[in-house]
């Protein structure tokens, strides 16, 4: 049987199938490649150009692959452009899930790893590590859309044979240690990534959001996880469900936690030059310190990081950026798949 991985063309997912291949899983991959790439697929993966919001496409895939389960990743993630376009984030985020969600049930798969995340919380009260019950606050409509999925797992897996792992990420940084997959993402906002591209004369400078926020340097601080660790979580979740644990949530994080100026200071030291910065305002709908408490996925899961080290992290993203030129094909035919899609 196959592991169905939605968005396994972006950042994470390309991560997720490598690692399922190198588990000698049976993978098939779904991205409409609005924001990944056909190169970043690893090759053993069958893969299918379309949105997880095609009924059809999804009822395809089900006939011609024997799915056991799926590790939803496919989704719209960036905070500002959720604020300033909450509608299209409800659609991608929320309306698809709900479509994937329904398709599954009818086609009898019964396990579900959904990609979540930290800004369910919105800012927390004090400045400790967010357990999972934490209360849930977002603050902006990307937090929301997750959240919303996350009640609409809940509520289908208490109706219908459906068990499901929530993973809810903090700042995935890092790339493939293997240097097979990275961020690769035509004008990301990850802040590892703005700074390699800085650090490698990719930009011309850097921003700063907010240096106000009440933190050690004014700047806001988050809990950075290695995508590699990340992606071993969605593995030991797959293992949990395989064995027949029930639906469960758990935090991803190191319960560490690193400013903006102490990410920028890692990356000048890691390349041994300095870089331009700007600073600006605090963006709408950006928490100033959220730090993960991950102690449910390591004692249930029985998750164990590996990477848990900001010079690591920053050495592994400068190293995939360095090489991305050559990486990074021209995807031609993907382009023209897009094209005739409609994408």
């Amino acid at each position: 049987m196959a592991i169905l991985v939605t968005g396994g063309a972006g950042y994470i997912g390309s991560h997720m199938v490598w690692a399922l291949l190198d588990a000698g899983e049976d993978v098939v991959v779904v991205d409409r490649l609005s924001t990944g790439f056909r190169w970043a697929v690893a090759p053993k993966a069958r893969f299918y150009l379309g949105d997880i919001g095609d009924k059809d496409l999804l009822s395809q895939i089900f006939v011609e692959n024997s799915i056991e389960a799926i590790v939803h990743f496919a989704g719209s993630i960036v905070v500002p452009d959720s604020v300033s376009a909450p509608l299209e984030y409800y659609e991608n985020n929320t309306c698809n899930t709900r479509r994937l969600i329904a398709a599954a049930v009818e086609a009898g798969i019964d396990k579900i790893i959904f990609s979540s995340t930290a800004a369910v919380y919105g800012t927390p009260d004090v400045a400790l590590p967010v357990t999972e019950d934490t209360p849930l606050r977002p603050e902006n409509p990307y937090g929301q859309s997750k959240l919303m999925s996350e009640v609409m797992l809940r509520d289908a897996s208490a109706a219908h044979d459906l068990r499901h792992v929530v993973l809810r990420y903090f700042n995935v940084a890092g790339a493939d240690i293997a240097g097979r997959a990275g961020q690769s993402s035509l004008g990301a906002t990850h802040l590892l990534k703005v700074a390699c591209e800085a650090a490698l004369g990719k930009r011309k400078t850097l921003s700063v959001w907010g240096t106000d926020y009440d933190t050690h340097d004014g700047t806001g601080v988050r809990d950075y996880i290695h995508v590699n660790d990340l992606v071993d979580a969605h593995l030991a979740a797959l293992t949990y469900l395989r064995e027949g644990g029930p639906s469960m949530t758990a935090n991803c994080g190191y319960g560490v936690g690193y400013s903006v100026l102490d990410v920028l200071r890692a990356v000048r030291q890691a390349c041994g030059h300095p870089f331009a910065i700007e600073y600006g305002p605090r963006r709408p709908g950006d928490a100033a310190y959220i730090v993960a408490d991950s102690s449910r996925a390591r004692a249930l899961l029985g998750w164990k990081p590996r990477y848990n080290d900001l010079r690591l992290i920053v050495e592994s993203a400068l190293d995939w950026e360095r090489r991305l030129k050559e990486v990074a094909t021209p995807d031609l035919e993907g382009l023209r798949q897009r094209l005739a899609s409609g994408f």
